[in-house]
């Protein structure tokens, strides 16, 4: 039987896509890239991670403890936020040894994905679903969209609301949006439902949940000739509220080091 690779797996997998990306990619890049290199099918894709990070994918989990081995052998960074490059084009992947091995359950969890668990925790089990769609509301509010109306009305496929996008103060996209706290994969049936309740009735759809969508689902939200569905995953709300600082506290710490040119060329100027 067919399984998730690991993260000592997928280091090289990882180097190679950013490599064939041109030496940097997001995570979503390279993750897609891996995805096609390796042919990985969907029922490995699309399971879920079991423990700690609930609302993502196991592929999605080790692939970011790759990540986070490749940059601390110094093989990668992440100048930008979610942006990746290479910093070393090489064939020599860096493996830890096997007493690291054993202790990868004891290590930090990579990409700050400890304050992301305790979101999901918090979205999926503490806020409640009214609170939640509040929240969606907010946030499309703090991001540019206008008329944002929480409807909620049963047996109207899911809708939860309705909003405008105006683009550059001309353009307008009327946009329906879904939004669902899950823990899981949101599937290819959630899709389509939501698409029909949608039909005739808005320019784009917007489907938001705290947990991830599955391969055949992400295929059919950008389906040639339907309506087009954006999606957002457990990942990139978390993304978003910490970008518009929403019921997260980000802390920036201040770094001092000496400019010693700066003082040499004091010297010189004597």
């Amino acid at each position: 039987m067919a399984k998730v690779p690991n993260r000592y797996e997928l280091q090289d997998p990882v180097l190679k896509a950013l490599k064939q990306l041109g030496g940097s990619g997001t995570n979503e890049e390279i993750y897609e890239k891996v995805i096609e290199n390796l042919k990985l099918p969907s029922e490995i894709v699309d399971l879920p991670h079991g423990k700690g990070a609930a609302g993502r994918t196991a592929l999605d989990y080790e692939m970011a403890w790759a990540r986070t081995y490749l940059k601390n052998a110094g093989k990668i960074d992440a100048p930008t936020r979610g942006v990746w490059t290479l910093l070393k084009v090489s064939d020599v992947v860096y493996l830890p040894q096997k007493e690291d091995a054993k202790k990868q359950h004891d290590e930090p969890v990579p990409d700050e994905e400890s304050w992301k668990d305790n979101l999901h925790r918090v979205l999926t089990q503490v806020l409640t679903p009214k609170g939640f769609e509040r929240l969606i509301q907010r946030m499309l509010r703090e991001s540019g969209f206008v008329q944002v109306e929480v409807t909620g009305q049963n047996g109207d496929g899911g809708i939860d609301g309705r909003g405008i996008v105006r683009l550059n103060g001309f353009l307008t996209f009327h946009v329906f949006f879904q939004c669902k706290r899950y823990a899981g994969a949101v599937g290819v049936e959630k899709i389509r439902d939501f698409r029909g309740a949608m039909e005739g009735r808005a320019d784009k759809g917007l489907f938001i949940t705290t947990g991830y969508f599955t391969r055949e689902a992400e295929k059919e939200a950008t389906r040639d000739g339907a309506r087009p569905i954006e999606l957002v995953d457990g990942e990139h709300l978390a993304e978003k509220l910490r970008e518009l600082r929403l019921g997260l506290k980000v802390e920036t710490i201040e770094r001092v080091s000496v400019d010693e040119p700066w003082f040499k060329a004091i010297s010189e100027s004597e």
